[in-house]
C-alpha cells in the first residue's frame, strides 16, 4: 500500500511565502506570550523550592485546599490538581528550600497538620536555590553547545568549511565567556550566541548552516511558546524534549540537504528554486512517513504514559511537528533567499 507516490510534485517553494507568514505568525505569539509571563515558568528543578504530592480520601478541590494552608500560614503556596479530577491528587509548591533532613521532616509535618486526616503525604521534594540555578545554567549550557556543534557539523559537513565554523565558534565561545564574566544573565548570554553565530554564518557565507540554525530556533522557540501560553512548568525532563527536538529537526533538515547537494551537482544549470523543489519532493515520503511513525508512539505515550510523563510528550509532540514543517518551509527556503542575496550583491558590483 502506497500513501504518498513516489513522483509527486508539490509546489512547495512556490508556497514559501504563505509559510513565511505562518511561521512569523507563530513565532510572534511565542515571544510575546514570554515576554508577558517574564519568561519561561521555572519548575522545582530550576527556581528551587518544596513541592509534594498528596492525595486526598474524599473529593476535594483547589479552594478548599488553599483554605487548609491559608490556615497554617502558608499563604504563598502554589496548588495544581495532579491527575485526574476523582483521583483527588494536588501539587504544592512552596517556596521553602530546605535541604537538611530535618527541615524537610519540618515541613512535611508543617503541612500534614494543615491538611489534617484527610490528606496522605505522598511525595516531598526539595531543591535549593543555589542547586537550581546550578541546573538551569547547564542546561541553557547544554542547549547553547548543541547549537554550536550542530552549526560546525553542517558547515564542515555540507559546505567543507572546517576553518570558518571554527572561526564562529571560537568567537560565540570568546564572547560568551566575556560576558559572562561581566554578570550578564544567561538568557542575553543565549541571544548574544545565537546573534554572533548568525552574523557569522552571513558574513562567511555558510548558507547551510544558516538554514539549519534557522530552522532550530524556530523549533525552540514555537515550543517554548506554547508552553508558555499553557503555563506549563519547564523542568529538566523538558529540557531533554528540547534536545530532542532539536536533534530530530536538525535529522529532516540533513536529509533534505543532502538531495539538495546532490540534485545541485545534477541539475547545475537548473534554477535553486527548481532543485529545492524537486529535493524536497524527493525525500517527501520518508520525512512525512517517519513523522508520522514517530507521532504514533509519542501520543500513545502522551494519553497512556500518566502525568509524569505528560508534558514531556507534549514538548516532542509540539517539536516533531514543528521539526518537520521547519525542515520543508524554514530550512530549504533559506537557501533561496541566500543565492538571492548573493545574486542581488553581485548585480551591484558589476553595475
Amino acid at each position: 500500500m502506497q500513501f504518498i507516490k513516489p513522483d509527486i510534485n508539490l509546489d512547495i517553494i512556490g508556497k514559501r511565502y504563505i509559510a513565511y507568514s505562518v511561521s512569523a505568525v507563530f513565532l510572534i505569539i511565542a515571544v510575546v506570550s514570554l515576554i508577558m509571563h517574564g519568561g519561561p515558568k521555572y519548575g522545582i528543578d530550576f527556581s528551587g523550592g518544596t513541592e509534594i504530592t498528596v492525595h486526598f480520601n474524599t473529593p476535594t478541590n483547589t479552594a478548599d485546599v488553599r483554605g487548609m494552608l491559608n490556615q497554617a500560614g502558608l499563604n504563598r503556596a502554589s496548588i495544581q490538581r495532579f491527575g485526574e479530577a476523582d483521583e483527588n491528587e494536588f501539587r504544592i509548591r512552596l517556596d521553602l528550600a530546605q535541604e537538611d533532613e530535618s527541615a524537610a521532616s519540618a515541613i512535611q509535618d508543617q503541612i500534614q497538620d494543615a491538611l489534617g486526616d484527610r490528606a496522605e503525604i505522598l511525595s516531598v521534594e526539595m531543591v535549593g536555590p543555589q542547586v537550581g540555578a546550578d541546573l538551569r545554567g547547564k542546561a541553557m549550557s547544554a542547549m547553547f553547545y548543541a547549537l554550536l556543534f550542530i552549526s560546525i557539523y553542517i558547515s564542515g559537513r555540507f559546505e567543507f568549511k572546517w576553518a570558518e565554523a571554527a572561526i564562529i565558534a571560537a568567537a560565540i565561545l570568546g564572547l560568551t565567556l566575556l560576558f559572562g564574566r561581566m554578570g550578564v544573565p544567561l538568557a542575553w548570554l543565549a541571544v548574544i550566541a545565537l546573534g554572533t553565530a548568525l552574523a557569522g554564518f552571513y558574513f562567511l557565507q555558510l548558507k547551510y548552516a544558516m538554514g539549519a540554525i534557522v530552522a532550530l530556533i524556530h523549533d525552540v522557540v514555537i515550543t517554548v511558546g506554547l508552553f508558555s501560553i499553557l503555563d506549563i512548568e519547564f523542568n529538566l525532563p523538558i529540557i531533554a524534549a528540547l534536545l530532542t527536538i532539536i536533534g530530530y529537526s536538525l535529522n529532516d533538515t540533513i536529509i533534505v540537504f543532502d538531495r539538495i547537494r546532490e540534485n545541485n551537482k545534477k541539475l547545475a544549470r537548473k534554477p535553486l528554486e527548481l532543485i529545492i523543489n524537486r529535493s524536497i519532493n524527493e525525500t517527501f515520503s520518508r520525512t512525512i512517513l517517519t513523522s508520522f511513525t514517530t507521532l504514533m508512539v509519542v501520543t500513545a505515550l502522551f494519553l497512556l504514559g500518566g502525568e509524569i510523563l505528560r508534558n514531556f510528550a507534549l514538548a516532542l509532540l509540539v517539536g516533531i511537528l514543528v521539526g518537520t514543517y521547519s525542515s520543508i518551509y524554514v530550512a530549504s527556503p533559506v537557501l533561496l533567499i541566500w543565492q538571492k542575496k548573493m545574486r542581488s550583491g553581485l548585480a551591484t558590483q558589476n553595475r
